[in-house]
């Protein structure tokens, strides 16, 4: 991950990282319901499993001479003398989950899970916030840091890009890749990819639970891209309605501080039916939306479907009803994204230092769009732009 400009003013300190986790290997914890790999070099692949699986991924650097000191000064070079490319080192599986569909039987003519295989849940839920919690310990800010991927992205894909954001975060908070069947391959990739991004929803919605239920998660902060918006925004609609229709304030029972949506290949027009006319947004403390008239990748999806991208979004493709609901809003933000890099320019919340800059922003400092911290230049209501040049200023 290339060195953020937020680095390039106020560099990368030693002392804002945590003295537990000054060391080059970063341990994220992840969750995943792709099958074992029986192919040699490959932990999980593109498979489904009916059960559910979680355990530590250790993240270090190709470079085998790297030390912490030489990493903390690449951290804040624009252009970097050393190859900082990653290596996944270990993954230990330390749990998983009963198959799913649980086993369940009628009770008083109500439906319940059978006893065994609700004691094994709650075995693996406790042993999870387990990890959570040891990891909670060694950080300043008691925060969750959860990466839901996208659109064939292997396994080790998914930890190397939660691992760069992590250590520009200054290792603050826990980080949880939950890493979902994608990255099928074929001419119909995309197309099993989707359904397996409706395959997760459920284990999803266990882990969310299960991170609900630990009273030592102050803050969850999601990061979704591509088609990952698409299984959270299902799975956060799922559980905010459960938790209204019990009597509860999603606001406060959930604590997801931030829920950030990275090029989102979501159907604009679904996002209005079943997130903007159910009030999806007041479940959140802050919703940012990351946009690019440059992504190709989205470009080729809107093409296909015909319809309008939420990752695609101009203020032209929203009426004035539109604008008064998300002005409504209040804590839902658009922000326009610089021209990228790369070729597919669908990669820019990691690989671009303006966006990755704006994102850090957002999750250590809880800083608003167009503050000191996040000088984005207001385009009208909610819609944001961010300057390719964001936070550089010499």
């Amino acid at each position: 991950m290339p060195t953020p400009n937020v680095f390039l003013n106020k560099p990368y300190l030693e002392s804002d990282v945590p003295v537990s986790l000054r060391e080059t290997s970063m341990k994220l914890i992840y969750v995943t319901d792709r099958a074992i790999s029986q192919k040699a070099g490959q932990n999980y692949n593109a498979k489904r499993s009916p059960s559910m699986a979680y355990g530590l991924a250790k993240v270090n650097f190709e470079e085998p001479s790297l030390h912490w000191h030489e990493l903390v000064a690449q951290s804040n070079a624009p252009k970097r003398s050393v190859d900082l490319s990653y290596v996944l080192e270990q993954v230990k599986e330390l749990g998983r989950y009963p198959v799913s569909p649980y086993k369940f039987h009628k009770v008083h003519g109500r439906l319940a899970i059978d006893k065994s295989v609700k004691e094994k849940k709650q075995h693996h839920e406790n042993k999870f916030n387990q990890i959570v919690n040891e990891q909670l310990e060694g950080s300043t800010k008691k925060d969750v840091i959860l990466f839901v991927h996208g659109f064939n992205n292997t396994f080790d894909e998914s930890v190397f890009t939660l691992a760069g954001i992590w250590h520009f975060l200054q290792r603050q908070g826990v980080p949880i890749v939950y890493s979902w069947p994608a990255a099928a391959g074929g001419v119909t990739g995309y197309l099993a990819d989707k359904e397996s991004g409706q395959f997760t929803i459920f284990h999803l919605k266990e882990t969310l639970r299960a991170l609900f239920n630990n009273p030592k998660v102050e803050n969850i902060h999601i990061i979704a891209h591509s088609r990952g918006t698409d299984v959270v925004t299902t799975t956060l609609r799922e559980l905010i309605i459960q938790n209204r229709a019990g009597g509860g304030n999603p606001r406060q029972d959930l604590r997801i501080e931030n829920l950030i949506l990275a090029a989102p290949d979501l159907d604009f027009g679904i996002i209005k039916q079943r997130l903007m006319a159910e009030q999806f947004g007041p479940a959140f403390g802050k919703i940012t939306i990351y946009t690019s008239q440059e992504d190709s990748a989205l470009g080729l999806s809107q093409w296909l479907t015909n319809t309008i991208s939420f990752g695609r979004l101009n203020t032209q493709d929203i009426n004035l009803n539109e604008r008064e609901v998300f002005k409504a809003a209040g804590n839902v933000s658009l922000i326009k994204v610089p021209t990228s890099n790369s070729l597919i320019g669908h990669d820019y919340f990691h690989s671009n230092p303006a966006v990755s800059s704006d994102l850090i922003n957002l999750i250590l400092y809880n800083a608003h769009p167009g503050s000191v911290k996040r000088p984005l230049i207001n385009i009208e209501n909610n819609f944001w732009l961010l300057n390719k040049n964001y936070l550089i200023t010499h």
